[in-house]
């Protein structure tokens, strides 16, 4: 009899090239691509990829006839389908961190003034997948889907923070720190140092790394284990973002996190702050 999990054939952990289906890989190229650069024309994503357009047409004819794109009669460009987006929505509903922050972010967006987002980690990089808008007319905007270096952002700062000290080394021995401005910590040393100032303060600040002009403040989110499983934040100009202004914004940041936390399963008495080794 076979003992097998069901759904791993014998080859499941072989990821070499007999194992691929080229078409498919391909189609998902294809996505990537249009999620990445929004409407794009028929040659600008074969130009993109390297492909033929004759070949990119037949991919994208495919994925829209299952609504995983869609093509504007009017322009003849192509972008990601509504169907794509009820797919990754599957992602999100696997836990119910986003829908608990919604009211604990649109809070936060009221009493700071300021944009709220909601991040996860993922192989390495922040991904965006909800946020509340300030009014302001200077704002930071992360549309969902959007990906950050964690090295460069506040909820990748307070995520790393949070790692075990061999998985934080794992992280430093394979990534690639970037400079994105003069502030950026391309440091693996300074980073450490970085990580306990987050441990102490309970809260991660983007001090003009990753845009400048822009900060951000963030907190983790903790489930039932003590785990961080997202990230909290604020994040604006540093015109309105003051040095003076970080201490009570971060105040906030800090609570509202441990207000989900508490919401998704953390124990009470267990502040983000207080679960980072």
């Amino acid at each position: 009899m076979d003992h097998r999990n069901r759904g791993r054939p014998k080859s499941f952990n072989d990821k070499t090239g007999q194992n691929v289906i080229q078409s498919l890989d391909r189609a998902l190229d294809v996505m990537q691509t249009l999620a990445s650069g929004g409407m794009m024309t028929l040659s600008e994503i074969a130009s993109q990829m390297g492909q033929s357009p004759a070949t990119i047409y037949r991919v994208l004819t495919t994925l829209e006839l299952r609504g995983m794109v869609e093509v504007d009669p009017a322009s003849q460009g192509w972008a990601i389908g509504a169907t794509a987006f009820q797919v990754g929505a599957a992602f999100l509903r696997r836990t119910n961190v986003v829908e608990r922050s919604r009211p604990l972010m649109r809070r936060l967006t009221e009493a700071t003034g300021e944009t709220s987002n909601l991040g996860i980690e993922k192989n390495g990089a922040v991904i965006f997948v909800s946020q509340v808008e300030t009014h302001e007319a200077i704002r930071a905007f992360f549309p969902p889907g959007t990906q950050s270096p964690l090295h460069a952002s506040g909820i990748g700062k307070a995520l790393m923070a949070c790692f075990p000290a061999d998985r934080f080394d794992r992280y430093l021995a394979g990534a690639t720190l970037d400079r994105f401005t003069e502030n950026t910590i391309t440091d693996p040393d300074a980073l450490r140092a970085e990580m306990e100032t987050i441990r102490a303060q309970g809260y991660a600040l983007d001090d003009e790394e990753k845009a400048t002009g822009m900060r951000c403040i963030a907190s983790p989110i903790l489930n039932m284990h003590g785990e961080a499983v997202a990230g909290i934040s604020v994040s604006g100009p540093s015109s309105r973002i003051t040095p003076d202004d970080i201490a009570p914004l971060a105040e906030k940041v800090r609570t509202a996190a441990a207000e989900v936390s508490t919401q998704i399963g953390a124990p009470p008495d267990q502040s983000p702050s207080a679960a980072v080794p």
